[in-house]
């Protein structure tokens, strides 16, 4: 049996640490697992610096979206320009990824719901509910929301509710 090949995968490219991030991320997500890893043979790129028999590709999935983790070196780091969202029906849903994810990683890179792991990836622990208040088509609601998500690091939708009823 062929296994279809999701049209577009996540490649994240960290410097040695690739297999345990991918260990870290499934921990975190339900219907998570690693399913392939990929060591480096003979062959490698020469900038590398990556010894033989370690590992190069991490394939694995978080909640049915696949990812694939790479050791590539260190000449290439995560930016917040790129994030991953996560998005949250409840509070406790929002505390329990936030607690997990932001688990050392930068505090001065939190802010309105953003992070930054342990590993440098970013990550936007969001309530589903912040996207209707904020589009909302009364922008005096909208803008309360606004100005009170800017005064939180990790998201909180009773405050969220309660700027958006004023």
């Amino acid at each position: 049996m062929i296994n279809k090949i999701q049209k577009i995968t996540t490649n994240l490219w960290f410097d040695l640490k690739a297999e345990e991030a991918a260990v870290f991320y499934t921990s975190v997500f339900e219907n998570s697992k690693i399913e392939k890893i990929t060591r480096y043979g003979k062959e490698r790129h020469h900038i590398s610096g990556i010894s033989e028999g370690a590992v190069m590709t991490v394939k694995f999935q978080l909640d049915g979206q696949e990812f694939v983790a790479l050791n590539g070196g260190p000449q290439y780091k995560f930016t917040e320009a790129i994030s991953f969202i996560v998005n949250c029906e409840t509070q406790e849903e929002v505390d329990c990824y936030w607690e997990k994810l932001s688990e050392g990683g930068d505090e001065k890179a939190q802010v309105c719901g953003w992070l930054k792991d342990k590993y440098g990836v970013s990550w936007q622990i969001v309530p589903t509910c912040l996207t209707e208040m904020i589009s909302s088509s009364d922008s005096e609601k909208s803008e309360r929301v606004l100005k009170a998500m800017f005064q939180m690091k990790k998201m909180n939708i009773k405050t969220l509710k309660q700027a958006y009823e004023g």
